[in-house]
């Protein structure tokens, strides 16, 4: 084992980063955290600044060793977890990007997806990759980026620009250059993996116009990624772990055998059904991915996404004034009269698993005279709970009838909205389920801190990571199942207008 201190892991979310420092009983000591600004050019368009991911990343680590009392030689190894599918391009000699990040909500490739779908492309892509043509993933992204940066193409068939995700852009800054890789998990976000072999694949990237030259290497999630160089913190650290966002947070929910389930809601909600070595294909439009690759061994997962979770409260605090902070919105929700059946379907930005809708618009259904902010509030947090019901439905028909036999399992919940007890209850009662939430709420940052420590020495292996996960709260169900069915069904009817094509 080895004799440093603790283990570091950066977090590199959508709305904000954070860097966490965990100490040799993965527990939280030293937590730093900086928001960055959100770029909309034009609707439906998200951007992010590269130096505001940079910048932060650089931050948040300074602030999180310098409030543990920490050396960067104390640190035995930095892991990076971050979102997923969001696309950069940058300069192999410069490092200078050509654009901004296009984010994982970005919907500017709808057309294209379109187009592709129409022309059968969609059977070639999810039997590769487990995904669907969607402007969430990166594959279009790159497109576009390619075909609308003037210069770009030409640049990149030189091979003279480099892709990456968000983990890959800060391997680039981090090591100066010197390491261009990602992960598995990351990779097989592209709509470019060849998920049973984990290798790029020739066929997709001719289909998607992509050149080889500017793809990094593909590695295994724990790992040796390099080094940071010493000018960035004050002394090398080792970067020994790297992991999508949602997978890191299976591995630190512990879910890593097969028919484990976890959740996660942050600015938007994300279900994983860990499948182990098995790949599972979908015939219900969930998706399926690799969860984690630990020596070469793909171990997989069904996946749904919701594109609105965090953001739906968001919508209410920033755009409507409805709420202060996502606190009040539970306390209102609590407080909301339950005669009115109002419904929120937040398809801002079109509508995730199953339903996978570009065109998919925001609904509210039930309005009367009557209501307030708080019937709004209950429904924005209700449609979380709605959404992980539909996604939860997907997935069981795609593994058997354990959900419609009442072998339902245990939900294992993170991410901010985790907090709110109200809404955690409401998400054991529609799914009937129980739903468990860990005292380390941070399971993303802790996931890839442990893979990070197990390739340092510095934590055992993965058959030992369940001894970090320990239980907050248990949710059991309380509703009874005849209001159960006819909330459900109130649901589907809300999901059946946003589905409406307004062209129509």
């Amino acid at each position: 084992m080895t004799t440093r201190r603790c283990v570091v892991a950066v977090d590199q979310g959508t709305t904000s980063t954070r860097s966490i420092v965990f100490g040799a009983d993965a527990v939280p000591i030293a937590t730093a955290q900086q928001e960055f600004k959100q770029i909309y050019p034009h609707p439906g368009w998200i951007e992010h600044a590269p130096e505001d991911l940079w910048q932060t990343t650089l931050s948040t680590l300074r602030q999180a060793l310098r409030q543990a009392a920490l050396q960067p030689g104390d640190v035995a190894a930095l892991g990076i977890t971050n979102q997923r599918e969001t696309a950069l391009l940058w300069s192999r000699k410069t490092g200078e990007p050509i654009h901004n990040a296009i984010v994982w909500q970005d919907r500017r490739t709808a057309e294209l997806c379109a187009r592709l779908e129409a022309e059968g492309c969609g059977g070639l892509v999810g039997e590769r990759t487990g995904l669907l043509l969607d402007p969430y993933f990166s594959a279009t992204k790159i497109a576009w980026l390619l075909d609308n940066v003037p210069g770009a193409r030409a640049r990149a068939e030189r091979g003279e620009l480099a892709f990456g995700t968000v983990d890959t852009y800060l391997l680039w800054r981090l090591t100066n250059g010197a390491v261009h890789a990602t992960d598995a998990t990351n990779a097989a976000r592209t709509l470019l993996l060849d998920i049973r072999s984990g290798t790029w694949d020739d066929e997709l990237l001719r289909l998607f116009r992509v050149p080889a030259s500017l793809l990094p290497e593909v590695r295994d999630t724990a790992g040796e990624f390099g080094v940071v160089a010493p000018e960035h913190l004050g002394a090398a650290m080792p970067i020994r772990a790297v992991a999508g966002d949602q997978q890191a947070a299976l591995i630190g929910q512990a879910c890593l055998d097969p028919g484990m389930v976890k959740a996660t809601f942050g600015t938007g909600g994300f279900v994983l059904l860990n499948t182990g070595p098995t790949l599972v294909r979908s015939t219900h439009r969930a998706l399926a991915t690799i969860a984690y690759q630990w020596r070469g061994l793909r171990h997989y997962a069904l996946e749904g996404s919701i594109f609105a979770a965090g953001a739906t409260v968001q919508w209410l605090r920033d755009a409507l004034g409805l709420v202060a902070s996502s606190a009040e919105a539970s306390a209102l929700a609590a407080e909301a009269d339950p005669e009115q059946a109002v419904y929120l379907v937040p398809a801002f930005a079109g509508l995730g698993a199953p339903h996978w809708s570009s065109t998919a618009r925001g609904t509210i259904t039930g309005l009367t005279r009557g209501t307030t902010r708080k019937e709004l509030a209950r429904a924005a947090l209700e449609s979380v709970g709605y959404q992980t019901r539909d996604l939860l439905e997907a997935m069981y028909a795609d593994v058997g009838d354990a959900w419609q036999r009442g072998t339902k399992p245990v939900i294992r919940v993170d991410g901010g909205m985790s907090a709110s007890n109200w809404t955690m209850q409401f998400l054991a009662d529609v799914l009937d389920a129980p739903v468990d939430r860990p005292m380390v709420r941070e399971t993303t940052a802790l996931g890839v801190a442990l893979a990070a420590g197990w390739q340092a020495g510095f934590y055992a292996g993965p058959e030992s990571f369940a001894e970090a996960w320990r239980l907050d709260r248990s949710f059991r169900p309380a509703m009874a199942e005849a209001d159960r069915r006819q909330r459900c069904r109130g649901w589907r009817d809300a999901v059946a207008r946003a589905l409406l094509d307004p062209a129509e």
